[in-house]
Formats: structure tokens, C-alpha cells, sequence
């Protein structure tokens, strides 16, 4: 009775106690919201929901309100979880002390339910009393990460269920709101799943919406919720108009404009992508201002100025935490000016393979002698400064790790070709020698320069037309991607690179080995040297010439890997279908809970990309060999080469001639090469979430007709497709959207996308291309033949030669650094198979089941990938030197693991 009267009050219970008994023995009309609930019940609660608050009620008697009354009016209690800062600076602490403050008088945080029903009498939605919070002032100074509050509701019995929340915040101050659960007699607590920053009212002064997590489709949705649904995605669309606060949550579309600084001057401008003449995915508006010189161009924000997004997609604190931290290590934005000054006075070559390992011993600064000098000069925090050593040296990437001597070798060239960072370009030979498809009137004769005779002796004694028949030729080909952009690239200054294609043979044992590497400039170079193929080495020149004809194919492969296949195919063209989904789904729409946890981060990162990464002059143009052409070989790939009806894994397979078609087979395919780590491993996932995608997809539409009604949904995929790629929406290949089947290919994909095919591409990059020589991002020369002047040069001292042609100390650090953040798992990380508030992110309990059974299935996934990387017949991941194959392993621990399937595209 104490834990009731100290919650309600004791007058409010002893007037319940007189109703009841004068209802003893009438007809009942309805059950009211009130649970008896002891407090060691109460507690019992709190477990059982998963660390989800129950609110305590009254405690002996149950309500109930007879047919011929008037509703009874009775007390309801929510709790309200608020997530603190774990760090505030000082304007956030003096306006939270004054939010404390003024709290007391009224200026408080006022909560009201809107009940799922109409009231027949003013025909507008029930509502109940405006609660506040309780003791904000009291718990303002709690450190704890997650502090309750308590609000009470005056309800009258016929009130009905709780669809909605408002919430008005007359704080100076957001905050962070997690969750709202509110108790309900003969039922289970009603659960508002909220994960959403809360504006001040002078910011925002409409009231936030929050709903029940009940999923309803847009027809099924009751009355007393229906126009609030319609507000909400209003109010999230926006107008178009205005530049965006940080504090707004408004989800639009714009071009990408804002790459390039003309007001910089003209070597800074790049052109805008998308468009007609352009075309690429949209990206998230943020209407600032057009730049001083150039109409077009979206004006910039430099950092460390934060770059728009609506608030909810801003990292959260952990994760902001380890990306700043991992900026401080890598030593890019206060290390980089003063190591510029040096370094670029004698460009600072390595030396010998000795240079690049000091890097992981030695540090940077330590190796150029610049460390006391520096730590002098820079305003480092603290910890920086007692750790700088360690700071400022890179951890051993895990190429080196078994076998130090592992990147020279062919068949480990070869591997990574399918278990390394990029397996996603390789593919079957169909046709010898290999054809381009672009335009010979433009580029000029394309005839491949590869023979029979280079690859003869290689292949196990067989005829090329058998090798082919047997599927035991196979290629990656960058040849049509680069040979458009080879001469403005090769103008560049300290840039050189080739259109490549690469020969593999399958040997018996399954591994690949290469046979031949093609490398091709534009007809308008020497004809001498428009193409050459370069076959593996019989003496000590020809090993150097091969060593270099390898860093060069790996060089265009870092720039497709990290331009298309990271970037354009999973960060770019999924962001289109994330600002829909905000835009058109309602967050009760079953389809949205689905993909919640899928796009996580993914526009923060991309606005960040923008901002450092991809920008002229940013990172990416830095260290790659394409320099300032980087984003239109992009754009250029999109155009030519991106299809979405291609992007699940089964189809990619098929088109790339690396499976077939096969009924028997446990996926429905036959891999044409049985060890293929990537594939292999991948259709695993890709099963577990289309079984996953299938059965909430059926349980939310049995008939086709429900998917053709569904506005909400046909509104989500046109806009996705003709506004979020609006440039390529009169392309034949876009499915369609009728029924369950074409519902359940486009989730999947997406799902599998920002997931799997993320982490394959993505936590690697450290531990495959930390080590540049295994995976030089650029080059800087091209290969010397007799009649050039560098012969004489590379014949007297050939490594020297192979380790000026590799990236400057410069370059080299600045890329370590970068793939050294983008490969970090941070804390607060979410991986395939969990999701927040695992018990309550949906109200439907027989889905929150099924999602435990596909975590089930993901947890079964991954003991068969660690039996696999133990099985001594797959030579592509286990053996001596040989890395596991552990990219699509679900799990992980923070930091560069190499392992780890986040849901969602965050980082």
C-alpha cells in the first residue's frame, strides 16, 4: 500500500475502494486501465521487460465501470526514461542548472495521451490531462546514463488504448528521449519505443509526437491516431525551403553540390553530380546558401562546423567519442599541417621496406624526428600528450600478422582477389581474349593485347577454349572503368596509373594463381606503350616489372573498391531510400520497424564524407591515384554500371558469371568456385535474412492487393526510384512493387546492402591496406621499358624504383590513418541480429519471436564460418600464413577487428 499512496495518493485509492463495492454484483462494461501490482511485483516487471521501466500503479483492487454509469476517472502513472550526456560542456551545464530551475515554476516537460478512439461527443480524439514530469530539479544532478521520471495521467475509464504521446519541452534545453511505458490493466504495459531528441519549444514550438509501439498499415490505423500519423510525416517532410538548424529533423533530397569550394579558387570547384548530364543518387538537403562565385554550388562548411542532418541521425555520444578519437590517433587534423612543412621540403620517399615497418615500431613523428617539436606546438589534450607515442604509431595491420612476406606472393595476390577487402569484382572469363564496351570512336582501337600464347603454358596443359569451357579462367577487369579518365589522371602531377585486367587460372586445389596482367593507356600514348601484358617472372628484371604490374592492378582496385563498390553501392545509392523512408513511412508502419535499425548513422557518415572525405581535395582525392577525378569515376560507374535489380547477392553472382543456377543447392545456386570465402559465407547471411524478410513480410500482407494499397509503402519505393535516383528512374530494370515476392527481393537487398555487403567492403580496409604495399591506394610511376630514360634508374637499384612509385610517407600515413578510423568498431555498435530494445521494438509479439529466431540463425552462422576457417580443404582461409576469412562473421568486439556485421552503413 505504501509503494500505491506514495505514486497516486491515499485519498485517490480509499475513493476507489467505495466504487468498487458499489459495483458488486452489475454488468461490467469494460475493464479500466488500473493493475494491482505489489512493489516486489513491480520489480518482477522490470526484469521481465528487459530493462524496459513499468510504472507502478494502485495496488489491491481491480476496477471496472458498469454499462448504466459515467466513466470513472482514474490515475495512470508513465515512466519516462531520459539518456544523459556522459560529457557537457559549460553552456549545457549552466542551462541545465537553469532548466532545474525554472522546472520548479512551470517551465517543465508536459506529456498527454491520445487515446486510439474518437470521443463521439466533440468527434476529435480522446485526450488526457497534461502531465509533468516529476522531480526534474531533484534528479538533474543523477550521473547515471539513464534517469526515469515519473508523469500521472487522469484517465477516464472509457478512455480506450493509448495510441499516442505529445510532449512539449519548455526547457531551454533537448534532451534525449528514450523510451515511455505506461501500465494497463489486463494487458501488458503499453511500450513508446522513442530514441529521439526532444526540442526546446522556443526552437520548435509544435508539440513531438511519439506512437505505441503497435504496428499498424496506413488503413488499419485507428481514428484517434490517424491525423496525427499524417502530421507527423508532414512535419518530417518539410517545405523544401530555408536552410536546415542542426536542431531540425527534416528529411529532404538535393544533388550533390557541395563537393567543391569554387570560392577557393578554380582548382577547387568540381562539378555538381546528379542531374542530366551528371547523374548520382541523391543526397540529404541541407539549403545553405549558394557559394559566393558559382550559383550552383552549395557553399561549404568546413570542419570541425557540423554538417547537417535531421538530429536523430547525428552519431551518439560513444560513437562520436571513438570517430573523434580515432581522428586524434590517425594524427590527420592537428598533426598534418606541421608534418607538411617538413615532409613535402624533400618528399620524404621510404626508403626501404625497413621505413614502412618503423611506422608500426618507430610512429610517424618519431621516424621524422618531428615529435618533441611538435607535442610542444599543438594544444593536445592531456591524454594525447602522456600517450603520444602510442598514439602516433600504427598498430600492425593483420596482412603482416601470420606471414610478413605474404603480400609478394602470387597465390596470396590471387586470394584477396576473392577472401580479401574486394571480392565483389572478380568474375568468370567467358570470352578470350576479354572485350570492352565502350565506344572505339571515342577511345580509339580497344582490342585487347592478351594472346593465347601468354597464358598457354600456365594452364595446366590445357587449350584456352577448355580452360574456358571448364570454368577455370576467371578475371577482374578495370579496363573500361579507368581508360576514359587514364590521360587527365597521368597529367596530374605524381599521378600514373593503367586501365588493367587480370588473368586468373583455378588450379586443382581451388586456389587461384594469375597468369597474365594486361595494362593499357589511351591510343594517344606511344604506341609502344598503349598496351603491354606482363606474364609472371622467369629472372630477377622480369620479378621486379611483375612486382610492379601487381601494385598497379592493386592500385585500380583500391580506387573501384573504395569509389564504387564501398562508396557509391553501399554509402550513396542507399541513402535515397533511407530519406524516403523517413518521408513516407510512418514510424508505425511495420515495413519502417523493419528497417529502423538498417539505417542507422548511414546519412551522418555520408554528410561527413562530404565534408572530409570525398570533397575536392579531401581525403579520398588525396590518397587515391584518380586525384579530383575520383567522384566522377564514381558518378561514371553509376551511370554505366549500377543496377539495383543486380545488387542482392544471388543476382551479382549469376551476372558475374561466379554461379548458376541450380534448384538442388541449399541457395538455389552452385558456386563455379566451391572456396570462395565472400560468396560462400555470404549466402549464408543473405538466406537467414530473407527468411527473416519473408515471414514478416507475409505476416503483415497475406493478399498482393494489401501491397498495391498500402500508400504509404508504394509512396516510399516511387520516391526512392524517381526521386531519390531520379536520374536513372526511366531505366527498364527497377522492379516492380505488386506483390509479396517483389517486397520481400527489395527489403532483402536493402537489408543486405547496409549490412553484410558494408562489412565485407569495409572492416578490412585497415587490415588488408594498412600495409601500403600490399594495397597501394596510388601510383606514382608507371613501368620503365628499355627505350625509357628510368630503365637505367630502375635496373641499378629496383627496389628503390618499386618504393618511389608507391605513395610518399605523406600520402602513405594520411591513408593509414584514414582506413584506421573507417575500420574501427565503436562501442555502441549494433550488429546483425540485435536491435534496441529487443523485447518492445515492436508491439507484435509473435514478430518479436521471429526476429529472436533469425538472431538464432545468425548466431548458428557464425559457428559454421569458424568451423570453416579451421577446415584445412579451404586453402582461400586456412593454412600456413593464411588469413581466416572472418569479414561475415556477425559479431565483434570494438576497434579494427576485421570481423563484425553492423546492421546499418555507420562508418
Amino acid at each position: 500500500m505504501a509503494l500505491a499512496n506514495e505514486i497516486i495518493g491515499s485519498s485517490f485509492l480509499h475513493k476507489t475502494s467505495s466504487v468498487s463495492s458499489q459495483f458488486q454484483g452489475k454488468q461490467f462494461f469494460r475493464p479500466i486501465w488500473v493493475v494491482p501490482v505489489a512493489k516486489r511485483q513491480v520489480v518482477a516487471q522490470l526484469r521481465k521487460a528487459v530493462n524496459s521501466p513499468v510504472a507502478a500503479i494502485s495496488e489491491d483492487l481491480v476496477k471496472v465501470v458498469p454499462l448504466d454509469e459515467k466513466p470513472v476517472k482514474y490515475k495512470v502513472g508513465a515512466v519516462v526514461t531520459i539518456r544523459n550526456k556522459n560529457k557537457e560542456d559549460i553552456k549545457e551545464t549552466i542551462v541545465k542548472h537553469l532548466d532545474a530551475l525554472t522546472d520548479r515554476i512551470g517551465q517543465n516537460v508536459v506529456l498527454q495521451l491520445i487515446s486510439t478512439e474518437i470521443d463521439p461527443k466533440t468527434n476529435a480524439p480522446k485526450k488526457s490531462n497534461e502531465a509533468v514530469l516529476k522531480d526534474w530539479s531533484k534528479k538533474t544532478n543523477l550521473k547515471a546514463e539513464r534517469v526515469n521520471y515519473i508523469a500521472e495521467f487522469l484517465l477516464t475509464s472509457d478512455f480506450g488504448e493509448p495510441g499516442a504521446i505529445t510532449i512539449t519541452n519548455k526547457h531551454q534545453q533537448e534532451f534525449f528521449l528514450e523510451t515511455i511505458t505506461i501500465e494497463q490493466f489486463a494487458n501488458d504495459p503499453i511500450h513508446f519505443p522513442c530514441n529521439s531528441w526532444v526540442q526546446s519549444r522556443k526552437d520548435h514550438p509544435a508539440k513531438r509526437i511519439f506512437f505505441s509501439n503497435k504496428p499498424y498499415l496506413p488503413g488499419e490505423t485507428p481514428a484517434g491516431i490517424k491525423k496525427l500519423r499524417e502530421i507527423e510525416l508532414k512535419d518530417i517532410r518539410g517545405d523544401g525551403k530555408g536552410e536546415r538548424k542542426l536542431s531540425d529533423r527534416v528529411y529532404d533530397f538535393d544533388v550533390y553540390n557541395d563537393l567543391g569550394n569554387p570560392d577557393k579558387g578554380i582548382e577547387y570547384a568540381r562539378p555538381r553530380l546528379g542531374g542530366e548530364k551528371i547523374p548520382y543518387p541523391r543526397r540529404c538537403r541541407t539549403g545553405r546558401a549558394p557559394s559566393d562565385t558559382d550559383m550552383t554550388a552549395e557553399s561549404r562548411v568546413e570542419k570541425p562546423l557540423p554538417m547537417y542532418v535531421p538530429r536523430d541521425e547525428q552519431f551518439e555520444e560513444s560513437k562520436q567519442t571513438t570517430f573523434s578519437l580515432g581522428r586524434l590517433k590517425a594524427v590527420l587534423h592537428n598533426l598534418i599541417p606541421s608534418l607538411k612543412a617538413s615532409i613535402l621540403s624533400n618528399k620524404h620517399d621510404f626508403h626501404g621496406f625497413s621505413d614502412i615497418d618503423s611506422l608500426y615500431s618507430e610512429g610517424v613523428l618519431l621516424k621524422l624526428g618531428l615529435q618533441d617539436e611538435l607535442l610542444k606546438k599543438l594544444p593536445l589534450p592531456r591524454v594525447v600528450s602522456e600517450s603520444s607515442q602510442g598514439l602516433l604509431r600504427y598498430n600492425t595491420p593483420k596482412i603482416l600478422s601470420k606471414d610478413k612476406f605474404a603480400w609478394l606472393r602470387d597465390d596470396e595476390f590471387a586470394r584477396q582477389a576473392i577472401a580479401g577487402v574486394n571480392p565483389v569484382n572478380i568474375e568468370r572469363l567467358k570470352v578470350f581474349p576479354p572485350v570492352s564496351n565502350l565506344d572505339p570512336d571515342v577511345y580509339g582501337p580497344l582490342e585487347s593485347s592478351l594472346k593465347e600464347e601468354h597464358i598457354l603454358g600456365q594452364i595446366n596443359g590445357m587449350t584456352v577454349q577448355q580452360a574456358l569451357d571448364e570454368n577455370k579462367l576467371f578475371i577482374v577487369d578495370y579496363h573500361d572503368v579507368y581508360l576514359p579518365f587514364i590521360d587527365r589522371i597521368n597529367a596530374l602531377d605524381g599521378r600514373k596509373t593503367y586501365a588493367t585486367r587480370t588473368i586468373f587460372f583455378l588450379t586443382p586445389l581451388g586456389t587461384l594463381k594469375p597468369i597474365a596482367i594486361e595494362l593499357s593507356l589511351p591510343s594517344t600514348a606511344p604506341s609502344s606503350r598503349s598496351k603491354r601484358v606482363v606474364t609472371p617472372p622467369v629472372d630477377a628484371t622480369s620479378n621486379w616489372t611483375w612486382q610492379l604490374a601487381k601494385a598497379h592492378v592493386c592500385s585500380n582496385d583500391a580506387g573501384v573498391h573504395q569509389l564504387v563498390n564501398h562508396w557509391l553501392r553501399t554509402h550513396a545509392t542507399l541513402e535515397p531510400f533511407i530519406l524516403a523512408a523517413h518521408r513516407q513511412l510512418s514510424a508505425m508502419h511495420p515495413i519502417f520497424k523493419l528497417l529502423d535499425p538498417h539505417m542507422r548513422y548511414t546519412m551522418e557518415i555520408n554528410a561527413l564524407a562530404r565534408q572530409s572525405l570525398i570533397s575536392g581535395d579531401g581525403v579520398i582525392e588525396s590518397c587515391f591515384t584518380p586525384g579530383r577525378y575520383c567522384m566522377e569515376i564514381s558518378a561514371a560507374a553509376y551511370k554505366n554500371f549500377w543496377r539495383f535489380d543486380m545488387e542482392g547477392l544471388p543476382a551479382d553472382l549469376i551476372r558475374r558469371g561466379m554461379a548458376e543456377p541450380d534448384p538442388s543447392k541449399p541457395h538455389g545456386l552452385k558456386l563455379l568456385m566451391e572456396d570462395y570465402p565472400y560468396a560462400s559465407d555470404g549466402l549464408l547471411i543473405w538466406a537467414a535474412i530473407e527468411n527473416w524478410v519473408k515471414t514478416y513480410v507475409t505476416h503483415y500482407y497475406p493478399n498482393p492487393s494489401m501491397i498495391r494499397e498500402d500508400e504509404e509503402l508504394q509512396s516510399w519505393y516511387w520516391e526512392s526510384v524517381n526521386v531519390g535516383h531520379g536520374d536513372l528512374r526511366h531505366e527498364t530494370w527497377w522492379p516492380e512493387l505488386n506483390n509479396c515476392d517483389d517486397l520481400i527481393s527489395i527489403l532483402t537487398t536493402l537489408i543486405w546492402l547496409s549490412s553484410a555487403q558494408h562489412a565485407a567492403l569495409n572492416f578490412g580496409q585497415y587490415p588488408y591496406g594498412g600495409y601500403v604495399p600490399n594495397r597501394p591506394p596510388l601510383m606514382r610511376r608507371l613501368i620503365p621499358d628499355e627505350n625509357d630514360p628510368e630503365y637505367t634508374i630502375f635496373l641499378n637499384d629496383p627496389q628503390k624504383y618499386f618504393l618511389s612509385a608507391l605513395p610518399s610517407v605523406l600520402q602513405a600515413t594520411k591513408f593509414m590513418a584514414v582506413v584506421d578510423t573507417l575500420s574501427t568498431h565503436s562501442p555502441d555498435e549494433e550488429y546483425l541480429g540485435e536491435r534496441q530494445q529487443p523485447s518492445i521494438w515492436t508491439g507484435d509479439a509473435e514478430m518479436v519471436e521471429a526476429f529472436y529466431g533469425f538472431s538464432a540463425e545468425i548466431r548458428r552462422i557464425e559457428k559454421e564460418i569458424d568451423r570453416r576457417n579451421s577446415d584445412g580443404r579451404l586453402k582461400n582461409r586456412c593454412g600456413a600464413g593464411v588469413l581466416a576469412y572472418e569479414l561475415l562473421a556477425p559479431s565483434s568486439e570494438p576497434g579494427v577487428t576485421c570481423r563484425g556485421v553492423p546492421n546499418s552503413v555507420s562508418i
